[in-house]
């Protein structure tokens, strides 16, 4: 798991150092990796909405959750689900939203 964050390097580490988060953080102030990934930036809303982007080894997005808002954050047990899901090869949706393309999922 890595999460990518909008704030500066050692703003960055500062916060991972402060927090003693388990994962690896990257710093992506200029939005290149989010962007990458589809991760909207809105102004009006204070800075980058929410995404869970599923990447497997070989670098293909298995599953994707991009949130309208801060509130719109996939439970854990939905996401745990979801990587359930991929690990056995099932076709799951955890949104009832329509399929994706093939090998995509929405989680």
């Amino acid at each position: 798991m890595i999460a990518i964050g909008p704030d500066m390097p050692e703003r960055f580490r500062r916060y991972w150092a402060e927090h003693r988060l388990p994962f690896i953080g990257l710093a992506d102030p200029e939005h290149r990796v989010a962007g990458q990934y589809g991760q909207e930036v809105k102004l009006l809303k204070l800075g980058r909405l929410p995404a869970v982007v599923v990447v497997d080894r070989e670098g293909i997005v298995r599953a994707a959750h991009y949130g309208g808002s801060m509130r719109d954050i996939p439970a854990n047990e939905t996401l745990l689900a979801t990587l359930a899901a991929l690990g056995t090869g099932a076709e799951q949706s955890t949104t009832g939203a329509p399929s994706e393309p093939e090998g995509v999922e929405r989680c």
